[in-house]
Order: C-alpha cells, then structure tokens, then sequence
C-alpha cells in the first residue's frame, strides 16, 4: 500500500504547495487507485506540512512548486517529492504509478516570487 497526496484546488495540481486549497490522498496498491480522499490545507507555516502529511503515512508528495524548505524535510522523512506536475490530480497518480511522471526540480527560492514558480 502507498499513500500518495497531490497539492490541488478544484481537483486540478496546484502551482504552490504551500498555498495550496488541501491534498488530495490517493491510497494505490499494485499501480492501481484503491481510493482517494480530500484533506483540507491546515495551513501555512515553515516545516508544518511536510510533517502533518508524513504523520498521515503519505509516502510520495506532487505538487507544482514547493519550498526548499519543505523539499529538504520530506527527503529527511524518506518522502518521494515530485515537483513540476500540471493537471488532473488522478490523472498525475496514475501517470505516477505508470512511470510516466517525472520530477522537473521545480523548487521555489523565494516567496515573493511565487508566481515565477514552475517556470
């Protein structure tokens, strides 16, 4: 069993992470979606998010851009970061669990320059 979560808004891969609406959680077993559920975004803090997703049992996070920050804190809880994705979250995991998604590296530096993300 693997839990994966995707950053979205309106069912659709959101460009910032932490500013995301909620994560949708995709539970998958043999590259299949066993069935999904949407939590909404706690909110914003430096190093909470990794941490409250990890405490889940998420094990693969998706997003448009993420923080170095929050990169760095689920590669310390041994979480697969794949950044650089765009569109239907369940479409994202399924390219995931084919293999067909890729991470872009798309990290954000700087906050005030949110919009620059994914570029």
């Amino acid at each position: 069993m693997m839990k994966i979560a995707v950053a979205s808004e309106n069912g659709m891969v959101t460009e910032h992470f932490g500013h995301c609406e909620g994560f949708m959680i995709f539970d998958t077993e043999n590259n299949q979606i066993l069935k999904s559920e949407t939590i909404a975004n706690p909110g914003h803090r430096p190093g909470f998010l990794p941490n409250f997703l990890a405490d889940r049992g998420v094990n693969v996070i998706i997003s448009g851009g993420m923080g170095g920050g929050a990169v760095e804190i689920f590669n310390e809880r041994n979480i697969e970061v794949i950044v650089g994705a765009k569109g239907n979250a369940k479409d994202v995991v399924e390219a995931y669990l084919q293999g067909s998604l890729k991470s872009t590296g798309s990290v954000c530096h700087e906050h005030q320059h949110h919009d620059e993300c994914g570029e």
